[in-house]
Formats: structure tokens, sequence, C-alpha cells
């Protein structure tokens, strides 16, 4: 019953203005201790995860929604607090990325054109239909995810001979040219998923690594190296857009940045001592719960 002197608000029309409520409170500066400790925490172990699988945006984009933004809002500010992991992940890699300057430098300039051609593609879309597809992104991450360790395996022993001439390709990186993997073709593939990287992002370092491991004739913690560090020039380039064109809450991305940076430093120290399998299914698991979660605020 509604009381005397009051307007009923119909059931179809409480949901926009309760995001909408949330939305101004993670815009502005009013986020409480509890949810900076959240985004710091979050930021943290979103950093660790991202050097281990590329997973880093299942994590931190959770976290932002839990602080009051509505999705393509969380997904930009996200964008722009992952720069962070790339810096911390440069930082506690430098003995894997010694040497690979030029091939950073190939493979940076394939994922910043892809990051930005994500970027527009992602303000120039309704923000309904980021809506409705965002759901199936994480869901997809999540498989991707549990999938990894085969994708992995294959790709492994598809360069498994090229990687037998390491230290011949690392000479040819430092002369200035590339490996017999690193052709236009696997070019294109690391531009293609940096579109999605500069869109959305989920599980992109996933399918980046694995195309990453066939083109490098490098171990596994090299590849790592260089795919945190050239997964950040997309992440980079479409903060720098949607700075400029799009809205980040820079009050919720600063705490997330600062533990991305940690966690992303980190990160290459911890994977050694973490029952990985264990981490995927967990990681999988709470993606999953969120995908349902958002595909039932979306479509009903």
């Amino acid at each position: 019953m509604v009381q005397p002197g009051r307007r009923a608000v119909p059931r179809a029309d409480r949901r926009p203005l309760r995001r909408h409520r949330a939305a101004d409170r993670g815009r502005g500066t009013a986020l409480t201790g509890a949810d900076v400790a959240l985004l710091l925490g979050a930021g943290v172990l979103a950093g660790i995860t991202s050097t281990v699988a590329g997973l880093a945006s299942l994590v931190s984009y959770p976290a932002l929604l839990a602080v009051g933004l509505e999705p393509q809002d969380a997904n930009m500010t996200n964008s722009a607090a992952l720069i962070c992991v790339a810096l911390g992940a440069a930082a506690g890699s430098r003995p894997e990325l010694a040497g690979q300057t030029r091939r950073i430098a190939r493979y940076g300039a394939a994922t910043l054109a892809g990051g930005a051609t994500g970027a527009v593609l992602l303000l120039t879309t309704p923000a309904r239909a980021f809506e409705l597809v965002v759901p199936w992104l994480i869901l997809g991450a999540a498989g991707l995810l549990l999938l990894s360790p085969r994708i992995m395996s294959t790709a492994g022993g598809s360069a498994g001979t090229a990687r037998d001439g390491g230290a011949r390709a690392a000479r040819d990186d430092e002369a200035g040219g590339p490996a017999r993997g690193e052709r236009p073709a696997m070019l294109l593939a690391v531009f293609g998923v940096a579109i999605y990287t500069g869109y959305f992002g989920a599980g992109a370092g996933v399918a980046l690594l694995a195309i990453m491991v066939i083109a490098i004739p490098e171990s596994l913690a090299r590849v790592n190296a260089v795919k945190n560090v050239a997964s950040g020039f997309s992440n980079v380039v479409a903060a720098v857009i949607f700075a400029a064109l799009g809205s980040i809450a820079w009050g919720a991305a600063v705490p997330l940045a600062a533990g991305l940076l940690v966690g992303g430093a980190v990160g290459p120290r911890i994977v050694r001592l973490l029952p990985a399998p264990l981490m995927r299914w967990i990681v999988a698991a709470a993606a999953t719960g969120l995908a349902v979660s958002l595909a039932l605020d979306a479509y009903t």
C-alpha cells in the first residue's frame, strides 16, 4: 500500500533509480573506508591473477560494481586502473624481460592499435548493448580459464621445436629482426585480442599468452613477461580515450590501481607458491556467479 502523499514508483522504474544512485556514489568522492579497502584488496588479488593468467578483470571489475559503478563506467575505470598491472609486472619481471626490448615494441604496437580500436567500439555502441553482452564475455572468460591448461599445452607443443632455438631467437631480437614465429599473421592475431582488451578484456590474457607461446621461441616465463607488458599498451590507450571521451571514476580508480601495482609486482613471486588448479577453479566459479548475476540484472 502506498502511503498518503507519496507517489508510487512503477516496478519497472525501481532498478534504474537504484542504479543511478549507486553510480553517483561510485563516480564521486563519497567512497567509504570499506569501499577503499575493498578496492585495494581486490587490486592486489587482481594484479596477482593477471600475472598468472591475465584475468585481472574477473576480480577488479566486480569490485568496481560492488562500490556502485554502472557496468560501462566500471569497465572504463577498470581499464585505467589496469595500467598499473603492466608497471608492476615489468618491475617484478626484469630478469625475464632482459634482451626483449624490440620484441616488446613490436607486440606493444599491435596491442596499442587494437586497444584503441576496442575503446572506440565501446564508446560508439549503446551502453545497453554492453550490459547485455558483458555477462557472456565473463562466462566465456571463465570457460577459457578452465581450458587454459589444455590450450597452453597444445600451444606449447606446437611451439616446442621453435623454442629449442630460443637463444638464437633472443640474439635475433636484440639485432632487431623478428623470430621465425613472429610474422604478420601472429601480430594480427595479437591485434585482434587487443581489440577485445580495449572493449572489455576479461580472459584476454589467456588468449594473448597462447598466441605468444606459439610465436615466441622462449621459455614460458619470458613469454609471459612480454605478454604482461605488451597488454599494458592496450590499457594505456584505452584509458586515455576513456578519460577524454568517456567516464572514469577516478576516486575508485586510484585505490584499485594502487592494489594492482602491488599485486602485479609480487605476482611473479607468489605464483610459484600457489596451487594453480585450485586458483583457476575459484576464479572461474566466482566469474560464473558474477555472469549469472549480471545476466539476471540485464535481461529481467
